[in-house]
């Protein structure tokens, strides 16, 4: 075979299997798939439906789309169930890098991971308030709890749990992806009520992005 017809019977190959992958990567799911995934995101942690493929999209640094396509599926089967940064003790996480909310048990195994929207980072001037819209980074503890709505200078917060300075973790129904809030956590409203639940006042409450982390073990200890 000629150099040219070589070249040319490369090329058509080359192409033949880039057309197939792309079509493996396109093939709908089928339900017990589907139901597979789903699965093994409850397994490790993470909520029903679209809520939980957004979440893992964001903890294992993917691009967010809330869609479980043939590339997602494949990427929950082979992960790993997330790890706090601390261990050992019963305590909340919440990740402002990845902007996810990690609680832990007593033995320290991560048993819900959330999406949340915290604090922009912004300077804000509204309802003759301003500031800068900052989640301060640390370890606190739930110092209080309301049931319901609660109306606050800056908006309504759906069954807030305070851990500093009137900032709290709390239903919303806007959680974008990116940090878009005054300072507070925002979960979705959907998970608000039992989340509450399980945050009881003196609570360990730990926040951290990449330049920061403190520990609370010696709280416990």
């Amino acid at each position: 075979m000629r150099k040219g017809g070589k070249l040319a019977a490369a090329l058509l190959l080359t192409l033949f299997c880039l057309v197939s992958t792309t079509a493996v990567a396109n093939t709908k799911l089928k339900p017990k798939e589907v139901k597979a995934a789903q699965r093994r995101l409850s397994e490790m942690g993470y909520p029903a439906g679209r809520l939980g493929i957004v979440t893992f999209q964001k903890w294992e640094g993917r691009k967010v789309t809330g869609q479980l396509t043939r590339a997602e599926f494949n990427a929950i089967l082979e992960a790993e169930a997330p790890k706090p940064k601390d261990s050992g003790y019963r305590h909340v996480e919440v990740d402002i890098d990845r902007q996810v909310m990690l609680m832990i048990d007593d033995d320290g195994a991560v048993t819900k991971i959330l999406p949340v929207s915290t604090g922009s980072g912004e300077h804000y001037k509204e309802k003759r308030m301003s500031g800068l819209a900052y989640t301060p980074r640390g370890r606190f503890r739930i110092y209080g709890k309301m049931e319901g709505w609660r109306k606050s200078p800056l908006g309504l917060l759906y069954y807030p749990s305070y851990f500093s300075d009137g900032l709290a973790i709390h239903g919303n129904p806007s959680v974008p992806h990116t940090p878009r809030s005054h300072g507070c956590v925002r979960i979705p409203m959907s998970e608000a009520k039992e989340i509450s639940e399980q945050l009881p006042v003196g609570t360990i409450v730990l926040i951290y992005d990449t330049q920061s982390f403190v520990s609370a073990k010696e709280w416990v200890q």
